[in-house]
């Protein structure tokens, strides 16, 4: 049995609301234990009595950090220090940023090239740089609104290159001479390469939302569902 994955949790709560909170712990908790959970603000702001009043229920710690400057806040510095501290004390090995501040690109990279997984939580503005540079990102109003089965429509789908190439590229690196290629390896390559989740289009698993494309013919062998191109439909015997 693999040993439980220790994770730690930061929460950035000038750029997140708090009506995502069981929804981010919900999903954690199916890759581990959360034994870190801080969230940074400034209490003393209006603007974050929804979150002063989730913190307790759910254990997580809250850092006061000031305005130090007109207009502009510590938070991100106060947490980023945190972070980086918890990265060289503790055995930890997924970092939970929740934040739509692109700022946090660096300090992802930094824990990526540390060899640590990087689980990014944030709103649709969240710029694309910072959603790429962690180890997967799910779009958390993507993901309330798949739960009310508002799934993306399968002719957008087919207009997105880059989930497009990337599930081409799988089927490429891991098929059989006859063009076809398990769904496993093909999750592994996607999740591997990139920080897309597949949530994040309103699908649960990435069979569903292949299915559903008409660029790729699937099968089940067994216990194995398998994906061809439909390029090479004709090397199928």
């Amino acid at each position: 049995m693999s040993q439980e994955k220790l994770i730690a949790l930061f929460i950035d709560t000038d750029n997140v609301s708090n009506k995502y909170i069981d929804l981010i712990l919900s999903d954690l908790a199916s890759h581990g234990r959360v034994v870190i959970r801080k969230a940074y603000g400034n209490w003393t702001k209006d603007g974050l009595k929804g979150w002063i009043e989730l913190l307790p229920e759910h254990a997580i710690q809250p850092i006061q950090q000031f305005d130090l400057t007109k207009g502009k806040n510590a938070t991100d510095m106060a947490m980023a220090i945190d972070v980086m501290d918890v990265l060289f004390t503790k055995e930890v090995d997924i970092f939970c940023l929740v934040t739509s501040d692109c700022d946090f690109t660096p300090l992802s990279m930094r824990l990526i090239n540390e060899g640590k997984l990087v689980f990014g939580y944030g709103e649709s503005k969240t710029k694309d740089v910072f959603k790429n540079s962690c180890s997967r990102f799910l779009v958390l109003d993507s993901k309330l609104d798949s739960e009310q089965s508002q799934r993306t429509n399968p002719s957008k789908l087919k207009q997105d290159t880059k989930l497009i190439s990337l599930i081409r590229d799988a089927i490429d690196l891991n098929s059989d001479d006859k063009g076809w290629a398990s769904l496993g390896p093909i999750g592994s390559f996607i999740t591997n390469k990139s920080s897309i989740d597949i949530r994040n289009y309103g699908y649960k698993k990435l069979s569903d939302l292949i299915k559903v494309i008409d660029l790729f013919k699937t099968k089940k062998v067994g216990n194995q569902i398998l994906v061809k191109d439909i390029k090479n439909e004709d090397s199928e015997v």
